[in-house]
């Protein structure tokens, strides 16, 4: 049984840290910065008895918007269907409810978001975007 929560008083920032900057699509993010991204994001903490184990942000406007970044399970815990608990909790949020679009950026995980209508984008040739170099 998982307990997922968007109180970030309960986050465990070095968690987060350990794992996302380990990750390939955050290598080498400092502690500052996912500190940073948490304040300025909706946050989804996961908990296995009251250790955290999960975590997802998500990027919004609360209505036309909604990016979802660092999602994860810690390694020891993959597997168990928390993964889909967590994409779940945030896809129904009151929140997020009114979101009528929904982005992410993934290298191996399109079978567990298209379980939930993420699909590959219909016209690339419409988005751009702009990485610093």
């Amino acid at each position: 049984m998982i307990t997922i929560s968007k109180d970030k008083s309960k986050l465990n920032t070095a968690i987060i840290h350990n794992f996302l900057t380990n990750s390939y699509w955050a290598k080498g993010r400092t502690l500052l910065q996912v500190e940073e991204t948490i304040k300025h994001s909706l946050c989804f903490g996961v908990y296995k008895d009251d250790e955290q184990i999960g975590f997802a942000r998500v990027v919004t406007d609360y209505l036309v918007f909604a990016y979802l970044m660092d999602v994860f399970i810690v390694p020891e815990h993959q597997g168990k269907g928390y993964s889909k608990q967590l994409m779940k909790a945030m896809i129904e949020d009151e929140d997020l409810k009114d979101c009528g679009a929904w982005m992410l950026k993934t290298k191996d995980a399109h079978g567990l978001y298209e379980q939930f209508n993420f699909n590959l984008v219909k016209y690339p040739k419409k988005i751009l975007e702009r990485i610093k170099p």
